[in-house]
């Protein structure tokens, strides 16, 4: 069997290119199977290619014209011969230049509603509706919706790419006058923007495009499009706004609007608005739609009196109602992501009101009603009024889940899940920071982190294309990138780690979608990063200017200035630099541009760290953990030794802050691949599994089930963080899930797009399985692991036309092609971490072992209750080679200590 794609879309209507790349994968049973050649039809004309290739392969026909319908067919030759035909797929073309275009932008003024008639005779093949807003718009056609979309047309940079989109509307249509109308709503377009408070940052008028073009059985075209003879006027939509939420009123509803025949002679005419339509563009990735309904899980009243529902999810979306009342009864909906003391807790919000009302028109048998133009992050509703059901529909991009990850710790595998849906919540349209309070901005440090497990988790390809076409028209003549896309501040600086998400996510994309054409496309925005950070640093090659948001939210900061890290930010910013020099050389390599000028520049950064930042036996001028983390994962230590020294005083790092989090955004995401890669796989698992706060699992024992923005979002006792940016649903530091997959799990891939694949397991941590699947450009592979009894089971699964290198924990290699294939072997594990501790222990055997150093302090603590904050302060260096027996006795009048403590330990080896 085989499965033909277009582009990144699942969904080829109304694509934006005259020549869309082909992509297919093939399902067979044959093992090692390798294709080595391919047919495709189309049009009636066969090209046959001697090759390989079977991802994001060029068009091989004659281009598309506008609107064209083809019918594509794919054959491919393998090990037995060439295979069956596929089935035909279909692509077809939108409107592709600006002389495709004949309507024109109508506004209804201050009203919400456009309607106009046309007339349709018999004999229709086919029709399409090609159509966008100047805000967001709901069609109707014939008294029926058009499409799922929610939110349509999205969010862009609307001065520079507006997107339209394309509908088959051709089952919507009958005989004689039919009726075509909209709703429109404020958006980002026209509503409240950014936490500066700006409203109607693009625009102060609504508008609607819209051309419907009907195509019949003699071939002729008839179109009918948005123009000053459409009709305009107000209804129940008396406000809609991101932020604060919908009022309706369905008293004020007109029954039958858009359908044809009703007397709109009490309607105005419509405004035209001038807008230059060279900006509309097709969309790459898929639309926001409705993926999921939840019912709530519990009905509490709080201790005010209110009803609260929860839905036992941290979510995005809003709630769909049933009620009965009068006509005039008002319903009022609010929303929270926490409660505090039992009551919806709306402090995270901020400004953010996220409250929908609707006033009842008084039908006996009852009202549905959901908004429409507006979206909230919540777990919590309370809901005032007459209502009688409630459920909460879940709104978001609507991308294709294509990687899942298991392992034996239920809290691990909450953790995982709690990142799936905190992608789910933060990728609506554009990859947001927090869905619920007023700010929801496409942070560009965020995405950046963020982009391979998004890569992973969901088909991203085509959502994160286009948000990167917005960041290139966004940036500035001199190469500057703004912290967010699209732009809404007035910040006008350049940050590392933000900025060049610019150079870094091409890059991912790249390498995990085997797309060349997005290196090419997004080149000249990645060159022009890199040189404009190059003018900042100057000749030195040390970038140490400007405000930085450095290691953002490192947990030592003060709460109410999270760049203020253990990391000084001009090492988090040259590392960057170096970083995305070497990706820019690798990157222009790729697409046959000269990339020594670019290769040169990353090895002059590279020096320049080193001579100002290392010293010569490995240490650095920040000695944190996010320090030496970015100097190993970015390659920034030119001496082997002062590789080892670095990766020792890391692992020390880690071991003397307990094991806990002590990384912000920037360290976060490498801080586990440095141990691991340093050969201390264990400590790495000690970080990932702790659960005291800071750490990732602290917030699953506090039964999040999305990823909080700071690690203390909710505080042990139970209140929420008074901060004042504090967010239940912020996805940087699930990025962690990304070493899950590639190095827990062992699935990640040796070349672009996953042609060839790598398969490394590295159990640790005391999990006794895991496993990663992945559907890649070629198929679904996976990779899985089993400890049972001393022997390690690997299981690999790789697709048609592609190879896995696979190395098992004992060293073993292999290479094998498509297939499933199974090892095993003795394993013994971490012998250090079975041996039993004794009082001849050293504190770093004793901080290696999860417990057994909270039973040296506990004892130390309910001895001397003075010393508690000085053992909380962790062990330094030489406290580490210190044995618990020395340390005793450094205890005044401590002889019980010394029974107490080997007690605790032989607990901790029973358990």
């Amino acid at each position: 069997m085989i499965t033909i794609r277009f582009e990144h879309l699942r969904e080829p209507l109304g694509v934006g290119t005259r020549t869309p790349r082909l992509s297919w994968s093939v399902e067979t049973g044959t093992p090692d199977w390798r294709q080595s050649a391919y047919e495709v039809e189309a049009r009636g004309e066969r090209v046959r290619v001697g090759s390989a290739e079977s991802v994001l392969v060029p068009w091989p026909f004659a281009p598309l014209a506008a609107r064209e319908r083809v019918a594509v067919r794919v054959r491919v030759e393998g090990p037995g011969g060439w295979s069956a035909w596929s089935e035909p797929a279909h692509v077809e073309a939108g409107l592709l230049e600006r002389e495709d275009w004949s309507a024109a932008f109508v506004s209804p003024g201050e009203g919400s509603l456009l309607r106009g008639e046309f007339e349709v005779r018999r004999g229709v093949r086919a029709a399409r509706l090609y159509t966008t807003a100047l805000g967001v718009y709901e069609a109707e056609l014939n008294g029926e919706v058009v499409g799922d979309h929610v939110l349509a047309p999205g969010w862009t940079a609307y001065q520079h790419r507006l997107r339209y989109q394309t509908f088959d509307v051709t089952d919507l249509l009958r005989e004689g006058t039919n009726c075509l109308g909209a709703t429109l709503g404020d958006g980002w377009y026209r509503g409240r923007l950014g936490f500066e408070g700006k409203r109607a940052l693009y625009g102060d008028r609504l508008a609607w495009l819209a051309q419907l073009e009907i195509v019949h059985d003699d071939g002729t075209m008839e179109r009918f499009v948005t123009d000053g003879s459409w009709r305009a006027a107000s209804g129940p939509l008396l406000s809609s706004d991101l932020y604060d939420g919908e009022t309706y009123d369905a008293r004020l509803e007109r029954r039958g609007w858009s359908s044809p025949g009703y007397d709109d002679s009490g309607w105005s005419p419509v405004e035209i608005v001038d807008r230059d339509l060279g900006t509309l563009v097709a969309p790459e990735g898929p639309p926001v739609r409705r993926t999921e309904t939840l019912v709530p899980v519990e009905r509490r009243l709080t201790p005010s009196g209110a009803t609260v529902y929860d839905f036992g999810q941290n979510l995005v979306g809003r709630l769909k109602i049933t009620a009965t009342g009068s006509a005039g009864d008002r319903v009022t909906l609010r929303h929270a992501e926490v409660l505090q003391d039992g009551e919806l807790c709306v402090t995270p919000l901020r400004t953010a009101k996220a409250t929908d009302t609707y006033i009842l028109r008084g039908d006996a048998q009852g009202e549905t009603w959901e908004p429409r133009f507006t979206f909230h992050g919540f777990r919590y509703a309370e809901t005032s009024g007459p209502v009688d059901d409630v459920v909460a529909v879940v709104c978001h991009s609507d991308l294709e889940r294509t990687g899942w990850f298991d392992c034996s710790d239920p809290l691990v595998n909450r953790l995982h899940e709690n990142v799936v849906w905190g992608m789910r919540g933060n990728f609506l349209d554009v990859p947001t920071d927090c869905p619920q309070r007023d700010e929801r901005l496409g942070w560009t440090g965020d995405l950046q982190v963020f982009a391979p497990t998004a890569s992973f988790l969901f088909d991203s390809a085509g959502l994160l294309s286009s948000w990167l076409a917005d960041l290139a028209v966004e940036q500035g003549e001199d190469g500057l990138v703004p912290h967010i896309v699209p732009n809404v501040t007035s910040a006008s600086n350049a940050a590392a780690a933000w900025g060049d998400a610019a150079v870094i996510v091409p890059w991912v994309l790249y390498c995990r979608y085997g797309d060349t054409g997005i290196l090419e496309r997004q080149f000249a925005s990645m060159r022009a990063w890199v040189e404009h950070v190059a003018a900042l640093a100057g000749p030195g090659r040390i970038w140490d200017s400007g405000f930085q948001f450095g290691d953002w939210l490192d947990p030592a900061a003060p709460a109410n200035r999270p760049e203020q890290a253990r990391t000084y930010p001009e090492i988090v910013a040259t590392a960057y630099f170096a970083r995305s020099a070497d990706l820019l050389a690798r990157a222009a390599e790729v697409i046959g541009q000269d990339a020594a000028p670019h290769r040169e520049l990353a090895d002059q950064v590279r020096r320049a760290f080193a001579a100002e930042y290392v010293t010569a036996s490995g240490r650095l001028l920040s000695d944190s953990p996010t320090a030496y983390a970015l100097a190993l994962e970015f390659a920034l230590l030119p001496e082997p030794g002062q590789r080892a020294r670095a990766a020792s005083r890391l692992v020390e790092l880690v071991r003397a802050g307990g094991y806990k989090i002590a990384t912000g955004f920037v360290g976060t995401p490498l801080i586990c691949d440095a141990l691991a890669e340093a050969g201390e796989t264990e400590a790495a698992y000690r970080l990932l599994l702790q659960r005291e706060c800071p750490s990732w699992l602290y917030p699953v024992t506090q039964g999040a089930t999305t990823i909080w923005e700071r690690w203390d979002s909710l505080l042990p006792d139970g209140t929420v963080n008074p901060s004042g940016m504090t967010s239940f649903n912020h996805y940087a530091f699930g990025a962690v899930a990304d070493w899950l997959h590639r190095t827990v799990a062992g699935l990640s891939p040796a070349a672009p797009g996953y042609r060839e694949i790598s398969v490394r397991p590295r159990p640790g941590g005391g999990l006794t399985r895991a496993a990663a699947r992945l559907r890649t450009p070629y198929g679904l592979a996976a990779a899985s692991w089993r400890l049972d009894d001393g022997t390690l089971a690997v299981e690999a699964v790789v697709p048609p036309n592609t190879t896995a290198h696979v190395t098992l924990p004992g060293g073993d290699r292999h290479t094998v092609g498509s297939g499933t294939h199974r090892w095993t072997s003795p394993y013994a594990g971490d012998q250090a971490a079975s041996a039993p501790l004794t009082l001849d222990s050293t504190l770093a055997e004793v901080a290696d072992r999860p417990g057994a150093l909270r039973v040296v302090t506990d004892a130390i603590v309910r001895h001397l209750p003075e010393l508690a904050g000085y053992v909380e302060t962790g062990l330094d260096a030489v406290a580490q080679n210190m044995t618990v027996r020395d340390a005793i006795a450094m205890i005044p009048n401590a002889e019980h200590l010394p029974t107490e403590i080997e007690a605790g330990f032989a607990g901790l080896q029973k358990d």
